[in-house]
């Protein structure tokens, strides 16, 4: 088995697109699709062939990798692909999708004789744009000939939760690391509302907490876009993490677990999104802490 691999990338919003960039880049051969074309021609510059429809995307490919944005959008595509699929293609879901959808799309894997791997990822625009993300990754130990050089195409670590795609071990990790990610990004937004409202220049905030147990990189990054007006392009989009909230919700429900922080961080993203922030940074929930949005 040759490391040069056949990749079908079917999704190429802001992840999407720079993975299929990294794959072209490290010499697979990749074929996008995306449902709004536009997104994804761009991506013929750097050698990427875009198709018209997800079956075309998968013809011939050892390989698939779904970066869309919810379990539906991906099982409504891999239906759409079924026809090119071959049995024993390897299929890299990095959809954040959720617990139930995982197991789902699990089951349409073993219909089509496909070697499921769920596989998210950690990071935003940029480090998937330098190849730097984190795979989270689950699925059988016959395949990784062939997923392993996707992975290392995509990001920098690999880190191996399962051989059981469909139990869904790498998406619980990255719910949980989202939980996280969610909940420092709402807090930096409360925060600096809370300055303005109350007149504290943030500098004196953080000159407060600099290089004590309560500073920290992503709260700077995070507040440095609200401060600076670099909500656009997005690291990573309101709509979108507002999905994620959600799922995060979800899941606790059904293991036992009340999340407050999340729903109530999901109900801001939303606020942002209802208000016209929905494609600017996640960051942009700074805006609903007002009754208006801030000029």
């Amino acid at each position: 088995m040759t490391d040069k691999l056949t990749v079908s990338v079917l999704g190429t919003g802001i992840m999407g697109a720079a993975m299929a960039r990294n794959l072209a880049r490290a010499g697979h051969t990749v074929r996008a699709w995306n449902r709004t074309r536009a997104k994804a021609d761009p991506l013929a510059a750097d050698g990427v062939h875009v198709a018209g429809t997800p079956a075309e995307a998968a013809e011939s490919a050892d390989a698939v990798l779904t970066m869309l944005y919810d379990g539906p959008a991906t099982l409504e595509t891999m239906r759409g692909a079924a026809p090119a699929l071959r049995r024993g293609t390897v299929w890299a879901q990095s959809t954040t999708a959720g617990i139930e959808s995982v197991a789902e799309l699990a089951g349409f894997a073993r219909e089509h004789g496909l070697h499921f791997y769920d596989a998210p990822v950690l990071g935003t625009r940029q480090p998937a744009e330098e190849g730097r993300l984190t795979v989270l990754a689950a699925g059988p130990a016959e395949g990784r000939d062939r997923v392993t050089p996707v992975f290392d195409a995509v990001g920098a670590r690999t880190v191996w939760t399962g051989e059981d795609g469909a139990a869904g071990s790498a998406t619980r990790l990255k719910l949980v690391a989202n939980s996280w990610v969610l909940a420092v990004t709402a807090a930096a937004g409360e925060t600096l509302a809370l300055a303005e409202a109350l007149d504290v220049a943030p500098d004196g905030f953080f000159d407060l907490i600099a290089s004590g147990p309560l500073d920290m990189g992503y709260l700077r990054a995070k507040a440095g876009l609200i401060l600076d007006g670099r909500l656009t392009p997005a690291q990573f989009a309101v709509t979108t993490a507002a999905k994620d909230a959600r799922l995060i919700v979800r899941a606790g429900e059904q293991h036992g677990a009340r999340l407050d922080v999340a729903a109530a961080t999901a109900a801001r993203l939303e606020r942002a999104a209802a208000r016209g922030h929905g494609d600017e940074d996640m960051a942009a929930a700074y805006y609903a802490s007002f009754d208006e949005p801030a000029p």
